[in-house]
């Protein structure tokens, strides 16, 4: 904690990881449901676990990449991440991924048999009545962002959306923005 080095080493693996997770996806087929169940998984973990990081530790940079876009856009990136934070609220408890993804539906076209052309399915409101009401009002703002932003779209879709927003935000507070920082306050040599 503090330590910048040790903050954008965490930064840097962790965007690492999430590039991965999210880069095997239009790789695998959907042959195997239980392989492909367990990279959108792993992608949802990864994302959502950056996410949660920039915001706790890189506001600005956050803030700044989120400014850039049109109003449309912030808004679909932000339901987008709201909804992937339901999906791991609700794994993290009694919920199976096969409650959220579909299969595409099989045909001549190669692209329909990969996990990136699965799409998140609607689902239920969740019970809350266990919850506070501020608890209630939280889940059920990811809920609505869930039922905006991933049901009906493809997995492809969410992941090159959430992804993308992702590693331009750490590569301004990360890093690589902090070689860049360091050269131009360094100057020509």
């Amino acid at each position: 904690m503090g330590d910048r080095l040790a903050d954008s080493s965490a930064l840097l693996w962790s965007v690492t990881a999430m590039s991965e997770a999210t880069a095997r996806l239009p790789r695998a087929w959907v042959w195997d449901r239980a392989r492909a169940s367990t990279l959108v998984g792993e992608a949802v973990w990864w994302v959502t676990l950056v996410d949660a990081t920039l915001v706790r530790h890189h506001p600005g940079p956050y803030d700044g990449v989120m400014a850039g876009q049109s109003l449309a856009q912030r808004r679909q990136t932000e339901a987008t991440l709201a909804g992937l934070r339901f999906v791991r609220n609700r794994l993290g408890g009694e919920a199976h991924l096969a409650e959220f993804i579909q299969a595409a539906m099989r045909g001549k076209d190669a692209t329909n048999r990969r996990i990136t052309a699965w799409t998140w399915k609607p689902v239920p409101a969740p019970v809350l009545a266990s919850l506070s009401p501020r608890a209630q009002a939280w889940e059920m703002a990811r809920y609505q962002a869930y039922r905006a932003q991933l049901a009906g779209h493809t997995i492809g879709e969410t992941f090159r959306r959430a992804a993308t927003f992702l590693m331009l935000t750490a590569a301004n507070a990360g890093p690589l923005a902090d070689l860049a920082n360091a050269e131009a306050n360094n100057g020509p040599g």
